[in-house]
């Protein structure tokens, strides 16, 4: 199962947000690594090189590395609607996504593990795919042997977000994948139009 597993800070502090969620060591130090930090002259970045860290933070934010990425760009090409909407609605419908965005777990990457490690179920069969494609009406919950696992139980507890697109049932732990998300529902801060201009050169 192939993903990033470097530093986060460094990452973060690379594009300048916390992209993987709260994190103290970013708001200590949110300027540039490197070794000159703040002092290092940077010139303006070239059309390319904005372009390119928009692509890259897409992929951090999700956690999907290039070549899966770059099949989803081209699933995004040969759909009906706006490109870079349809892409970002498509890392969005992913399984580990949805886990997150449900509360079950407190990061992207720990969603990850959950579904990696069988302890989500949709529509009541249990899969194992972090990157299954959710569709409307697909209904995701957490396996009944894990429903006492101490990281979804405080996950749970210490969650405070709410998505239109998405329904949850505490009781039950599990929620509906609703409807796919609009782009303006989708919070993240990704300027998806340079993603589709530098993979169409």
């Amino acid at each position: 199962m192939a993903r990033y597993t470097g530093p986060k800070t460094k990452i973060a502090r690379k594009f300048g947000e916390a992209i993987f969620g709260d994190d103290k060591s970013f708001e200590k130090r949110n300027y540039p690594p490197g070794q000159h930090g703040n002092n290092r002259r940077r010139g303006k970045k070239s059309e390319y090189a904005i372009q390119l860290m928009e692509k890259q933070k897409a992929k951090y934010t999700y956690g999907i590395l290039e070549r899966q990425f770059r099949n989803m760009f081209e699933k995004a090409t040969r759909a009906q609607g706006i490109t870079g909407e349809v892409l970002l609605q498509l890392c969005e419908s992913r399984l580990d996504n949805v886990v997150y965005r449900m509360g079950v777990a407190p990061s992207r990457r720990a969603a990850r593990q959950l579904v990696g490690h069988r302890h989500i179920t949709v529509n009541g069969e249990l899969v194992n795919i972090p990157s299954y494609h959710l569709k409307a009406g697909d209904v995701v919950g957490v396996r009944e042997k894990s429903k006492s696992l101490a990281v979804v139980q405080e996950s749970l507890s210490n969650n405070s977000s709410v998505y239109e697109w998405i329904s949850w049932n505490s009781e039950k732990k599990e929620g509906t994948f609703v409807s796919v998300p609009g782009r303006v529902q989708i919070p993240e801060n990704i300027n998806e139009q340079f993603i589709v201009e530098l993979y169409s050169k």
